[in-house]
């Protein structure tokens, strides 16, 4: 959620910040804007909606200065307008601030400025920051170095707030300065050949920085032309060895595909070829054999599609592993954490790793561990594809799900990587525990089977899926059905049609659709059904007969067989044992959300209202 770089060197900033916003644009945001200073003058340009109407701005009224700060927001508090949109100024405007996160107290501080005569101008929280800056200044000038001038105001202001921000500013009377700050909120500081930069993920610095510092928590940077200065809370100075930044590892293009999503749903097979060996091989991996070490139980906190994998994982643990499991939202866990019993595992699941929810609900859990068994390392574990991220600095042990790069809003790869990795977790718990069992061996061996599997599937379903899409264009209520490891699956493609194509749709275990949902049923409610072989089977099909019977539109996830003549439509998945099967039934739900979408002519990467990483409660 919400985008911030900044800027300082020899180079023009309003380019570069243009350039790593533009990288920024999968987190979605509604506005934007950036500000620059030049000797005696601060300009700054704000627009609603996407950059191409900040960059027509631009280049009406240019702005110029080596020394800036740029922003995306995704709006918390106010419309998404340019009123509203950051950098946020003090009423002289000398002061600008670009900040993600919340301020939790800006009612209160917002009451105490107007107060003592500040006059607002938008409805940002974010907007208290820049007058407390100005106000500090005020008071310590004249009684600090003016070197130290900006810093120690932005850390006085800073002491004020409560909530997570990470935050930049810059000031008319110091041009070749700019501070920078974070609070339980991901910012990063790069360093390249004579420009140094803050930016919150590290696309954004692919290809200007060679080397980035991430900040912690509390923690300051003062750049300047010269370099990076970083400060502690307390004001002393730190020293950090600065990480290498391939620029190739964040850069991205959509090849012949018309959206990044498409190209990342079709990216899938190779993700899954590179995980099966780990998959084989995950017991070498010594950092996890020794965090799955005599579990007794599992718990999995998530939010979104990350909780959707979980439950596919949670099934996969109990069902060849012998675990119990237990999956909870992680906005709800952290205010009413269940029981915690000795030798249970807990494992974090997101994406970007930077979900707000989920690393509360781990620190919650952090020190629950440690208050019942304080002698016992922690048994936690973080599912993420970027092992660099909060989560990363977090818990003692990662599991990186490496699918690369993921520029559309709604996540396709990662969500079978993170299946993925659930499934490498429960083999190597599976034969832990239980030896080589047959049904381990089995799902071992359609493991193997799967990225030639997923190729094909693709390959015949796309265009399947296209002519399908067609079907929907009045479509305004759909319904999912799935039944044991394929329930999770239709929640994920009721969530996947309803974040790019934004027709309403529900996810049902399939024996629960008599019991309220039949209701919504008749000619103008598809239903989407998945039917793969096993103990289940018949039941799915009987609970598709009384869809059809109230005239429901039947879609059918399975193989082509007598059995599933029953459906209007059947989109083909080859035989595969039936625990490895999510791994294929997933896609035709991603293939034909992404293909409604697209012939509704919507903005399929980056659909409205939502964010890549979800950096706020």
């Amino acid at each position: 959620m919400c985008g911030i770089v900044a800027t300082i060197g020899s180079r023009e900033a309003a380019p570069l910040l243009l350039q790593g916003l533009q990288r920024l644009e999968y987190r979605g945001y509604d506005s934007a804007g950036l500000a620059t200073v030049t000797p005696g003058q601060l300009h700054c340009c704000k627009a609603e909606g996407k950059l191409v109407h900040l960059r027509e701005k631009l280049e009406k009224t240019p702005v110029s200065g080596c020394c800036g700060i740029g922003h995306t927001r995704w709006a918390t508090h106010g419309k998404p307008d340019a009123r509203n949109a950051h950098p946020q100024l003090d009423e002289a405007g000398s002061v600008a601030v670009v900040q993600n996160g919340i301020i939790e107290n800006h009612r209160h501080l917002r009451q105490h400025l107007e107060q003592r005569g500040v006059h607002f101008g938008s409805d940002t929280d974010t907007e208290v920051i820049p007058h407390l800056v100005a106000q500090a200044l005020a008071d310590l000038r004249g009684t600090v170095s003016p070197t130290d001038l900006l810093r120690l105001a932005v850390a006085q202001a800073v002491q004020q707030l409560e909530g997570a921000y990470a935050l930049a500013v810059i000031w008319l009377d110091q041009p070749e300065e700019l501070v920078a700050v974070r609070y339980r909120a991901p910012l990063l500081v790069g360093l390249g050949e004579g420009q140094f930069f803050c930016a919150s993920d590290t696309p954004a610095l692919a290809g200007v920085a060679s080397s980035i510092v991430s900040l912690e928590d509390g923690e300051m940077a003062r750049l300047t032309p010269l370099g990076v200065e970083l400060f502690d809370q307390s004001g002393q100075r730190t020293q950090r060895t600065p990480h290498p930044l391939r620029g190739d590892d964040y850069t991205t293009d959509k090849r012949q595909f018309r959206h990044f999503m498409l190209k990342e749903i079709h990216e899938q097979a190779d993700v899954a070829a590179a995980w099966v060996e780990r998959c084989l091989a995950l017991p070498a991996e010594d950092s996890l054999t020794t965090v799955l070490q005599d579990v007794q139980r599992v718990q999995l906190l998530a939010c979104g599609t990350s909780r959707h994998a979980a439950l596919v994982g949670a099934h996969l643990f109990e069902q060849l592993a012998g675990i119990p499991s237990s999956v909870h939202y992680a906005s709800e866990f952290r205010y009413a954490p269940p029981p915690l019993l000795p030798r249970t595992l807990t494992i974090g699941v997101t994406q970007s790793g930077e979900t707000a929810d989920t690393l509360a609900a781990l620190t919650i859990e952090m020190e629950r561990h440690r208050a019942l068994e304080p002698d016992v390392p922690l048994r936690l574990l973080g599912i993420t594809n970027r092992s660099d991220s909060s989560l990363g600095r977090l818990v003692p042990h990662i599991l990186d799900i490496r699918a690369g790069v993921e520029i559309g809003v709604a996540a396709t790869k990662t969500f079978l990587g993170q299946m993925l990795a659930f499934y490498a977790i429960a083999l190597h718990l599976a034969s832990q525990r239980h030896g080589a069992s047959a049904q381990v061996t089995a799902c071992r061996q359609a493991l193997a089977q799967l990225p030639e599997q997923l190729s094909q599937v693709l390959h015949a379903m796309d265009r399947r899926c296209a002519d399908l899409a067609h079907g929907f264009a009045e479509t305004r209520d759909v319904i999912y059905l799935g039944r044991g490891i394929n329930y999770p699956i239709a929640l994920e493609g009721a969530l996947k049609l309803k974040e790019i194509s934004y027709i309403h749709a529900e996810g049902y275990p399939a024996g629960e659709m008599k019991h309220g949902p039949i209701a919504l049923l008749d000619q103008h409610v598809p239903v989407v059904s998945i039917a793969m072989p096993g103990p289940v089977f018949e039941k799915v099909l009987s609970n598709a007969q009384e869809a059809k019977a109230r005239d429901a539109h039947l879609i059918g996830i399975g193989p082509v067989c007598a059995d599933t003549e029953i459906f209007d439509v059947v989109l083909p998945i080859p035989p595969v044992h039936e625990l490895v099967s999510p791994l294929l039934t997933v896609v035709p739900m991603q293939l034909l959300a992404y293909h409604v979408a697209a012939h509704r002519g919507l903005d399929v990467d980056q659909p409205r209202n939502l964010a890549k990483s979800v950096t706020v409660e």
